[in-house]
């Protein structure tokens, strides 16, 4: 497949109109390599070890949903220099689909909606709200553990807010708690929402939350998908 068709049909799958502001040059195809596309790896991040596994395996092209040059680059040092070396001297193209993932339809979102086994969704002004019926241990086991939660929670969780990757807004939670959420899942809470959340509140990691849906996308498209998830280590 030649790039321009690539590019089109990621364009499909998430139209850039649908990226938040911030997003304006930081989507699509962000590193341009060889014009081929026969061979495609994903991930979530572009980091070193993904890259380097995506070059070991021949890839064309390396579809993430972060892009690796968030700030404009005036040095070119360090973990940033490491990932164009590699990327470039291996011609291998990267494209980033991101806030336009999120909100595509059967996006990130709706992954993680899949991966909780939520029925009855609807959509808030960013995530979804769904009917759970799952305890927080089982909301922590299909997530893959290392969960906080804030706030005081039932046994059972009926209605769920979620949004993917980091969305604990003072505003989205009012919204959750306004269409009957038990609950909110996100992940990066900050305290001083910690401290104002007005329904119980389930902390995840970014990556637990945003990884399902580029694993599944992998999957759906004959893509290799390459896990590279954070260190974490749980204490006694």
């Amino acid at each position: 497949m030649h790039i321009r068709a690539f590019i089109g049909e990621m364009e499909r799958l998430a139209p850039p109109v649908l990226a938040e502001e911030f997003d304006q040059g930081r989507i699509g195809l962000i590193i341009e390599g060889r014009p081929g596309i026969n061979r495609v790896c994903c991930a979530l991040d572009a980091t070193p070890v993904v890259v380097e596994r995506a070059v070991a395996a021949s890839a064309d092209m390396l579809v993430v949903h972060h892009t690796p040059l968030w700030t404009p680059v005036t040095q070119v040092t360090g973990r940033t220099a490491r990932i164009l070396r590699s990327v470039l001297a291996a011609e291998m193209n990267l494209y980033v689909m991101h806030t336009n993932f999120d909100r595509a339809e059967g996006g990130v979102n709706d992954a993680l909606c899949r991966l909780l086994g939520l029925t009855d969704t609807v959509p808030m002004s960013a995530g979804k709200i769904g009917t759970c019926g799952a305890s927080p241990a089982e909301i922590s086991r299909r997530i893959g553990g290392n969960i906080r939660i804030w706030g005081k929670i039932g046994k059972t969780v009926r209605r769920l807010a979620m949004v993917a990757g980091s969305g604990f807004d003072p505003l989205l939670l009012e919204e959750a708690q306004e269409q009957g959420a038990d609950a909110f899942l996100s992940a990066e809470m900050k305290h001083a929402v910690a401290r104002g959340a007005p329904i119980p509140c389930i902390e995840a990691t970014h990556y637990a939350l945003e990884a399902p849906a580029m694993r599944e996308l992998g999957t759906r498209m004959g893509w290799e998908y390459i896990d590279d998830p954070p260190v974490i280590t749980q204490l006694p």
